[in-house]
Formats: structure tokens, C-alpha cells, sequence
């Protein structure tokens, strides 16, 4: 797939198309996670990019090591999003979760 969007001139098309959608998916991961699960998720965020970010080290094809690197790293990104999730519901901007009072501390 690779070799086709190279000899396309179309493999960071394809790169900044992934990049997109991958930092548009977190975006609504981030307010569910915290809506569900509050702060408490930040580490399987911190797993999933350590194992993304080991992923694109290993894998030797430069689009998916890419993806992976993106995926990495917004998966880093969504640690700090999280807790800046919880002061935007503080504030009043999103839900709280009527079961979860967990919002004081």
C-alpha cells in the first residue's frame, strides 16, 4: 500500500488524512472517559501510547509507522486532555455524571 501512495505522490495525503481522523476519534474518547470514568483512565491512555509508540519504532513501513506515531502521541495528548476535561465540567461547559462525585477532589 505503501509503494501505491508513494508512487502517487499520495502518502502524506494519506498520513495527514489518518492524522485527522485519529485526533478527531480521541476528541469524543476524551469527554466519555471522563464523563464515565473520571481522571481515573489517564494510564491505560499512558499504555496505549507507550505500546503505539513502541509499535512504530518496530514496524518498518513508513505509513503505518506513522499512524502508530500519531496514535502515540495523542494518546500522550489525551492524559493532559482529561484532566483538563474535568475543570471544563467543573466549570459548567459539559455533564456531569449524576453517579460519579468524584468532581470536588
Amino acid at each position: 500500500m505503501t509503494q501505491f501512495l508513494q508512487s502517487c505522490h499520495m502518502l502524506g495525503l494519506a498520513i495527514g488524512l489518518c492524522t485527522f481522523l485519529i485526533i478527531g476519534l480521541f476528541h469524543p474518547v476524551v469527554i466519555k472517559c471522563e464523563y464515565h470514568f473520571g481522571t481515573r483512565c489517564w494510564w491505560v491512555f499512558l499504555l496505549l501510547g507507550i505500546v503505539a509508540l513502541a509499535a512504530s519504532i518496530l514496524v518498518a513501513d513508513v505509513f503505518w509507522s506513522a499512524v502508530l506515531g500519531v496514535t502515540a502521541f495523542s494518546s500522550f495528548w489525551t492524559i493532559l486532555e482529561i484532566f483538563e476535561q474535568r475543570e471544563r465540567v467543573r466549570k459548567g461547559w459539559f455533564p456531569r455524571n449524576p453517579r460519579r462525585n468524584d468532581y470536588d477532589s
